[in-house]
């Protein structure tokens, strides 16, 4: 999956400081992704991280999305386990496992740090990324810049960059489990 690393290009930089308590427990929604082979379609994808004390692994990652069209179509689950590189309390270095025996580096790259409102994760061979959010909806302008980031900071390429559509319901917030908290109101529509 991606591993192709082009011997050109730079190591990845991952951020100085991504506080490990910061990134858990509220949602992130996938706002852009250079997709895998499970997102190249996927719309509404969320992903929460719980911190783990005493397991194999230190993270669980819950995963979830609709397989094409937001709402109408399959609501799939791909959960997975992260592991942290380095200071377990303050690391942008990470491994996750879609899969065993995979475990595929998770560099997160760029990190809001005054209040984690936005993260972009990278991929080594610049196969992947993703630009999470803590809401569905991203600025512009702030989307433009990371995207930026991406290509002149990361020496990314865009092509196969998209946008997940992210259209939420009341009766979608409350299948997923969401709260008002993490998804109010202001976010969601009448109809899918």
């Amino acid at each position: 999956m991606g591993n192709s690393a082009s011997a050109n290009l730079p190591k990845l930089q991952v951020v100085p400081n991504c506080e490990t308590a910061q990134v858990m427990g509220r949602p992130w929604f996938v706002i852009g992704v250079k997709p895998t082979a499970f997102e190249t379609t996927c719309s509404n994808a969320v992903e929460r991280y719980t911190l783990l004390e005493g397991k194999s692994h230190d993270i669980n990652i819950d995963f979830q999305y609709n397989d094409k069209d937001p709402i109408t179509s399959k609501l799939k689950s791909l959960p997975q386990k992260g592991w942290i590189q380095g200071d377990r309390e303050n690391s942008g270095l990470w491994k996750v496992s879609p899969v065993w025996p995979i475990k595929m580096p998770y560099n997160i790259i760029e990190v809001d740090d005054k209040d984690y409102s936005y993260m972009v994760v990278g991929y080594p061979s610049r196969a992947y990324c993703w630009i999470l959010g803590r809401e569905p909806t991203m600025d512009d302008d702030l989307y433009n810049d990371l995207t930026n980031r991406l290509k002149e900071k990361h020496q990314y390429t865009l092509d196969g960059l998209r946008k997940v559509p992210q259209v939420w319901t009341k009766d979608e917030r409350e299948k997923r489990g969401l709260s008002k908290e993490e998804l109010p109101d202001k976010f969601l529509t009448s109809k899918p």
